[in-house]
């Protein structure tokens, strides 16, 4: 019995550790944070075709409120992929997506982030003049805004970012946050824990 009381107290401590890495409700950017990180921008992209991104990013962090949120992707590859002079890869822009995805992966874990949602789009119904043919959609949940500026700034310094822009022709990003959805990470995590504890219980 005490045994299952100790496996029952490691589940729930395991699930604690969790629910506290995973977050979600912290405190929003101050005002000498949201100032550093247009600095860091400004570093990396000023006179470049990503330009923009300062102002957009500036936009964002104006509504931020330190919690978690979804950024929304729609995504519309190049005919080919389009790399630098001196990067030696295919022309496949879908290999040259995977590519960016692969090496986001950990930079994302590191600070709690995952994608939640990503689908190809399989036929058309309602269009809109001028709205691209997006090859795809994505969801990906950000613990705040400040992970999510940390992760951009951070596969910017790395440079795998190359991948994506050889990759993407067209693309629109914005945050959403759910009204109603099932995409629950912290239950399934809850769930699984809850699997594992009745499995090592039953079997002893």
């Amino acid at each position: 019995m005490a045994y299952h009381a100790s496996v029952v107290a490691i589940a729930i401590a395991l699930y604690l550790v969790f629910v506290w890495w995973y977050g979600g409700k912290g405190r929003p950017l101050s005002t000498e944070e949201k100032a550093h990180i247009v600095a860091e921008f400004h570093k990396r992209v000023r006179g470049t075709r990503e330009e923009g991104l300062i102002d957009e990013a500036q936009q964002l962090m104006a509504n931020d409120d330190g919690k978690e949120f979804l950024m929304h992707n729609c995504v519309r590859y190049r005919p080919k992929a389009l790399y630098p002079p001196g990067h030696d890869y295919s022309d496949d822009p879908r290999e040259a997506d995977k590519r960016y995805g692969r090496a986001i992966i950990p930079h994302l874990l590191r600070r709690a982030c995952l994608p939640v949602f990503i689908a190809r789009r399989s036929g058309r119904f309602i269009d809109c003049p001028g709205v691209p043919d997006w090859h795809y959609v994505a969801m990906v949940r950000y613990r705040s805004q400040r992970d999510f500026f940390n992760f951009a700034l951070a596969i910017s310094d790395s440079g795998v970012d190359v991948h994506k822009w050889a990759a993407i022709e067209q693309t629109v990003v914005f945050p959403v946050k759910p009204i109603v959805s099932f995409i629950t990470v912290r239950l399934l995590v809850a769930g699984l824990l809850a699997l594992v504890t009745a499995l090592v219980v039953a079997a002893t």
